[in-house]
């Protein structure tokens, strides 16, 4: 009997998990890529077995391989190095520690480097750091996506400081690929540490782990022996790296090639630019009916309203929701991810509330971190490299305003992100679907153009906020609703948002099917035209839009057309 943290157990007829210690029949385990039935422990693969799991069949053509044999100290332990690669290499049948091969995923094209542990620990050494970075040349030359597949414990020693120089090296070959705009992705298995964790493994554009996959740079005796205390339990985890917004994902290995091709997808070229629209969108506020604000308010509020994830599920296709701010935390108030609308790869970005108590507490009602806007942040820079347009959905009655969110400076990222919106070189599109409340609102609602639901809000501070300071008295609410002009009609007229999108019967809550439909159809041709513009005259026309705000004469302050009673209004529902 073996077990399965020995790659392969092809021909074996019983294998002990390495986990559990639980027997496993071997074809059972093969059946299942090296995952124990009884515990779900990721067994390690070799490079060719990851390969063809990840790869489509008949697809792959491996790239050349580095001949030289570097052994620049002329290194001797207890054997020599030059002896440890023959050793390693009659062993795997590998010439070194990665395997490079161009091929596909779901159809679409990519060039991976492949780790594999059994070569000398997977450790990275000039041959694999030239290996690496040729890969990246491949990848940026033909413009296709790079995907890496990490299995490491470090650099080799036994080539001194020039295996240290294998982390500038192939850090500076992912840095080309982000200039270029070309799609890197990074799949973490178990272990990945030290050199390849401080260089290419954490620097792709997406990083996707496998459960349980350890990713560190000091392993977890080092960091014990610092601290000299034990370790929380699952320190240097996937679901402990995914819960600090170190990764984007997590994935069983049976869900690999999907999710991949999904990532990979928004990383295409895209179509033709979809026929251009005002997607059954109201730019008249004259054609609009007055509506009491505080009952607008209290319809921005209702639970029953679909969320952003809701309208990613309907609205897009193939949508992976991507996580974390990459510097040590992840917002569940803010989520966003890459999908398609209407065959077009976009990022959609939104605040995320919920439909009940536990949801909402879950994600902290819509009052986003500091960990949020990063990580909104991040996926915009993301969107800008691969050229997609962003979409935001805004519902969040303002930004969290704890201690924790002000330790980490909440001020400072929601001001990094207005500054990014104005700059992003791709189309931006807002659309208000709930509460658009203050800061907290306005820090993924800088855009090309911003659309509010008819039922939607915007305001610089909640009715009841403005009520306590005003009047002291919340109560006072409805009052202050009506004084700050919050609602979907004057919002218009004030020129904060360029056009309403009506709502089914009952408002949005009451039909989410007939609600996704109305989104899709306004977001979709709304970024007909949008895509058309060049990067230059996008930045150019929302930068003068928000110069405009109160650089001249203030709209007129009275209600709109004063007693609307004898005119004829687009209904605010379909």
């Amino acid at each position: 009997m073996t077990r399965t943290g020995q790659a392969g157990t092809t021909g074996r007829r019983w294998v002990l998990c390495r986990r559990c210690r639980a027997p496993v029949y071997g074809p059972r385990l093969d059946r299942n890529l090296g995952v124990c039935p009884e515990c779900g422990d990721h067994g390690p693969l070799t490079a060719p077995q990851r390969i063809a799991h990840l790869l489509d069949p008949g697809s792959v053509r491996e790239l050349p391989a580095v001949a030289d044999d570097h052994d620049p100290l002329a290194f001797h332990d207890t054997v020599p190095y030059a002896e440890r690669l023959d050793r390693a290499r009659r062993a795997t049948g590998l010439a070194e520690a990665v395997v490079c091969v161009r091929g596909t995923v779901a159809g679409h094209p990519v060039v991976a480097a492949v780790m594999d542990f059994r070569f000398l620990g997977g450790s990275l050494g000039s041959a694999v750091g030239e290996l690496i970075t040729r890969a990246a040349e491949t990848a940026l030359q033909e413009r296709t996506p790079l995907l890496l597949v990490t299995a490491s414990g470090g650099a080799r020693m036994q080539e001194g400081a020039l295996s240290l120089m294998q982390m500038a090296k192939t850090s500076q070959a992912l840095g080309l690929l982000d200039e270029a705009g070309v799609l890197t992705i990074s799949l973490v298995t178990d272990p990945t540490y030290g050199g390849v964790a401080a260089s290419f493994a954490t620097l792709c554009d997406v990083v996707v782990a496998e459960p349980g996959a350890r990713l560190g740079f000091a392993g977890p005796r080092v960091v014990e022996q610092t601290l000299r205390s034990p370790l929380p339990p699952g320190f240097q985890s996937a679901e402990f790296l995914l819960e600090h917004g170190l990764i984007d994902l997590v994935r069983p290995r049976a869900e690999l090639r999907p999710t991949l091709g999904r990532l990979l997808a928004a990383g295409g070229r895209a179509g033709g630019p979809p026929p251009p629209g005002d997607g059954g969108l109201v730019r008249d506020p004259g054609l609009l009916p007055d509506m009491d604000p505080w009952t607008q308010v209290r319809r921005a509020r209702d639970l029953r309203r679909p969320t952003t994830l809701d309208y990613a599920r309907r609205v897009l296709r193939d949508f992976e929701e991507l996580h974390g701010d990459r510097i040590g935390g992840d917002c569940p108030a803010i989520v966003g991810g890459v999908g398609r609308l209407r065959g077009r790869p976009v990022m959609l970005i939104g605040h995320q509330k919920g439909h009940d108590g536990a949801e909402l507490n879950a994600r902290n009602f819509g009052m986003a971190s500091p960990h949020g806007y990063r990580k909104a942040a991040r996926l915009m820079r993301l969107a800008a490299k691969l050229g997609l347009p962003v979409v935001t959905l805004v519902d969040t009655p303002g930004a969290h305003p704890g201690l924790e969110a002000e330790r980490h400076g909440q001020a400072m990222a929601i001001a990094a992100n207005l500054r990014l919106m104005a700059s992003l070189p791709v189309p931006v599109l807002t659309l208000i679907i709930g509460e658009g409340g203050s800061g907290g609102a306005l820090a993924l609602g800088v855009a090309d153009e911003v659309l509010i639901c008819a039922d939607a809000v915007y305001s610089v501070i909640s009715p009841e906020g403005c009520a306590s300071i005003l009047w002291r008295d919340a109560a006072d609410a409805p009052r202050a609703a009506a004084a700050l002009r919050l609602h979907s009609r004057e919002l218009l007229r004030l020129g904060v948002v360029d056009a309403v999108l009506p709502e089914p019967e009952g408002g949005m809550g009451a039909d989410h099917a007939a609600a996704a439909q109305l989104v899709e159809r306004a977001l979709a041709e709304r970024l007909g035209d949008l895509v058309r513009r060049p990067a230059e005259r996008l930045v150019r026309e929302r930068r003068a839009r928000f110069r405009r705000f109160g650089s001249g004469p203030p709209p007129d302050a009275r209600p709109a057309d004063g007693d609307r009673s004898s005119l004829e209004h687009v209904p605010l529902r379909h």
